[in-house]
């Protein structure tokens, strides 16, 4: 299964929300519909800068980045600072483990849902034994919010197949901006999947990824291997694609975590490429983004999606 990151001419009109087109408007001999080149490939990184004290650094323009690919910088050919629609999945736990959880479990995702636009789209998913598409891609916020108050917990956590099903359904997104939250208490204990072929299908998608756990003191208490290391699954999965795992033990922290990644996707730069490699060979290509000394802020961190599979013949 492949998820490219990269997006062709065909749908360049659907970032024509993301970035300005300084040629709109002009019309061709023919009649009056946009040019486009139809072999054109765009890479799109979305990128968060923070300063030492983890708050937002806003204003950049595109002059402040540096983007390279596989060692090579490359041109910035498109640029984003402001706020634009996006494409949402929430994968939210309903496993027995969760218990008592699910309740401040459930106002951490509908505190999250609080920050969607009227623009932007949002899925459901939830899992437990297996996972099950709640809601499809809808607009309408309330659909998801009365769905989430029916959910009671019970069963095993198919976490990883649940993930992949969001990787697949996002596949229908219609923004250019895609995120994912997953809300669970721990590891995968019932999946089909692997966590190898979830990490490999992530590293393909074009999709940041951002979780959110609560784990007890004794969570790990006789637990098995592959319960263990879900949350180290979780963190390494946001890692790749730009996103970050919030971890609480106290499930009322929840709800603030919520509000805080709902901010953090309203404030990033997406930075878009062509890439000067235009190999169609399949291979992974690393990325890494710098920016210029700011002043004032002498330690700011970045954080981005850190590569992208190029197309194939």
């Amino acid at each position: 299964m492949r998820f490219p990151l990269v997006c062709s001419a065909t749908v360049l009109a659907i970032l024509s929300g993301l970035f300005p087109n300084p040629a709109a408007g002009q019309a061709n001999p023919a009649g009056d519909t946009p040019l486009f080149n139809v072999d054109t490939t765009l890479v799109l990184i979305p990128t968060t800068v923070t300063d030492p004290l983890n708050r937002f650094v806003l204003g950049l323009q595109k002059d402040d980045f540096h983007l390279y690919e596989d060692g090579v910088e490359q041109t910035i050919a498109h640029f984003s600072g402001e706020d634009a629609p996006l494409s949402i999945g929430v994968v939210f736990d309903t496993s027995g483990s969760m218990g008592v959880k699910l309740r401040t479990s459930r106002q951490a995702a509908l505190q999250f849902l609080k920050a969607m636009n009227p623009q932007d789209e949002a899925f459901l998913i939830e899992f437990s034994d297996k996972a099950e598409l709640a809601v499809g891609f809808t607009s309408q916020v309330q659909d998801i919010q009365t769905k989430l108050m029916t959910l009671q917990p019970g069963g095993l956590t198919a976490m990883l197949d649940a993930a992949e099903m969001a990787l697949r359904e996002m596949k229908k997104a219609k923004n250019p901006r895609k995120a994912i939250l997953i809300i669970s208490d721990g590891g995968d204990n019932n999946s089909r999947y692997s966590a190898h072929e979830i990490e490999s299908i992530v590293r393909e998608a074009d999709v940041q990824v951002y979780a959110m756990g609560i784990f007890e003191p004794s969570y790990f208490l006789g637990l098995s291997k592959e319960e263990v290391s879900g949350p180290r699954l979780l963190s390494e999965l946001a890692e790749q694609t730009g996103g970050r795992t919030f971890t609480a033990s106290d499930p009322n922290d929840l709800p603030n975590v919520a509000t805080r990644i709902g901010i953090e996707l309203r404030n990033q730069y997406v930075l878009a490429y062509s890439p000067k490699n235009q190999k169609k060979d399949g291979k992974y290509r690393k990325v890494e983004v710098k920016i210029k000394d700011q002043p004032g802020i002498p330690d700011a961190k970045v954080r981005w999606r850190l590569g992208y599979y190029a197309p194939s013949e």
